[in-house]
């Protein structure tokens, strides 16, 4: 029986043209009614002394047409293909299909030319954490609990003594606290407030400075900010300071630039002043270096910060601050 089965099973393989003619030799032999099943389940009728032998050989059987089946599969498959390959063709002399390659983010790209600016001043760059304490961000910047200044900062409160940092000023206290003077350096990061327009939004991005050192005057703040505004906006923009508060410096100052935009003429959005506003600045607060264990009378210095989004919005003539963090492909694109 067995070999009539072998060559009946060869015979048929033989015959084989495509994989589907394959797939019902398996299922005809090795299937769960298949002839070989039927085989192996009518062992048990046969006598005790001929089971063995039989069974043996009905499983060499099945062994032989399972690498057999396995082998006519692989030598179709090949042929399948190389049919493919010659009915088919490439034409190589097409250009392809280019991907398209990402853009630096415009506010990336601003806070990476202003941080250029200032190192190549000599200034390092520090960092430090968003999720900051009470003390760090307000009170060893000489605004306590029950300054009218907190008013001015509208914060995020995680706890009565926890804040998502309000401006990167913290990072100023933490490196004065662990280093000595002289420093020289500028903290960007994200900093979050609860305000949200066309010119204010929740999260946005701060670049701080801070200079201490002995005999750091203010003349050495206007040096420092003026050779940023003529490397960041053109040798020719005119550059003025005004007088302002800030909690953690005294004296204070905004930073105003010649509008760009209508050349001082006056502009909407300019308001039509002339000027427009770019960053805050002043000498470090007495308080604030004694805060963080530096004597006045031996050190002073100066601090100043700016708004990344103002900036590229001011670079790039940008008039909805909402623009930044919608992304769309189309505003990206463009820079």
């Amino acid at each position: 029986m067995s070999a009539d089965l072998s060559n009946t099973f060869h015979d048929e393989l033989q015959s084989l043209k495509d994989l589907s003619g394959l797939v019902q030799l398996r299922v005809k032999y090795l299937g769960k009614k298949g002839i070989l099943t039927a085989e192996l389940k009518s062992l048990s009728s046969l006598p005790a002394e001929e089971r063995k032998a039989a069974g043996k050989r009905v499983n060499d059987l099945k062994n032989l047409i399972e690498s057999e089946l396995d082998a006519k599969e692989a030598s179709l498959k090949a042929e399948a293909l190389k049919a493919q390959l010659l009915s088919e063709s490439i034409d190589i002399s097409l250009p392809g299909k280019s991907a398209g390659f990402g853009r630096q983010h415009p506010l990336s790209r601003v806070m990476s030319e202003i941080a250029d600016i200032f190192v190549k001043m000599g200034f390092s760059i520090e960092e430090g954490p968003e999720v900051e304490l009470d003390k760090y961000n307000f009170e060893l910047l000489n605004i306590p609990k029950d300054h009218p200044a907190r008013d001015m900062q509208d914060t995020f409160y995680v706890s009565d003594e926890i804040v998502l940092r309000t401006h990167t000023s913290p990072v100023q206290v933490r490196v004065m606290q662990r280093q000595k003077p002289p420093l020289r350096f500028i903290a960007p990061g994200r900093v979050y407030r609860c305000d949200a327009d066309i010119t204010h939004s929740p999260m946005f991005h701060q670049i701080e400075g801070l200079m201490i050192d002995r005999d750091i005057t203010f003349s050495n703040l206007k040096a420092v900010l003026r050779t940023f505004v003529h490397q960041m906006f053109g040798a020719d923009t005119a550059v003025r300071f005004r007088p302002s508060f800030f909690p953690f410096t005294e004296p204070s100052a905004e930073i105003d630039i010649g509008c760009f935009l209508c050349k001082q003429a006056g502009c909407r959005v300019c308001k039509s002043t002339g000027w427009l506003e770019v960053l805050g600045a002043g000498m470090v607060n007495p308080a604030v270096l004694e805060n963080v264990g530096y004597d006045p009378d031996e050190y002073s210095g100066f601090a100043f910060g700016m708004g990344i989004e103002r900036i590229a919005m001011l670079k790039y003539a940008i008039d909805d601050i909402r623009l930044f963090f919608d992304n769309d492909a189309r505003f990206l694109r463009q820079f």
